[in-house]
């Protein structure tokens, strides 16, 4: 299943939010994978700082994944540069696939 996702960064952080994923942590990386998370990308909006997230799942959404230590270490992590829960977690929504390509 492919879902697909957007959250928001705050503005003139788009450099450090690439910059902490490119050196995203392996053990992090590793949990996403085997809780079949796949094929995983995110978007950046730069007029309006909006990340559009699409992943390909064969289990649990990487926002499902918020009571595992790791996740919620990233979480307070990122909480500096986007905009977030109380409980740190991204303020993320679900977007509604109205199209699809095969």
């Amino acid at each position: 299943m492919k879902t697909a996702f957007k959250m928001k960064i705050k503005p003139g952080f788009t450099a450090e939010y690439k910059k902490r994923h490119d050196e995203i942590w392996p053990e992090l990386s590793a949990l996403l994978k085997e809780n079949g998370v796949s094929d995983y990308t995110i978007f950046l909006d730069e007029e309006t700082n909006i990340l559009f997230a699409v992943q390909q799942q064969n289990g649990s959404s990487s926002q499902d994944l918020g009571s595992t230590a790791i996740v919620q270490k990233w979480w307070a992590y990122m909480a500096d540069i986007m905009d977030t829960n109380p409980d740190n977690s991204p303020v993320s929504k679900p977007l509604l696939e109205v199209f699809h390509l095969d």
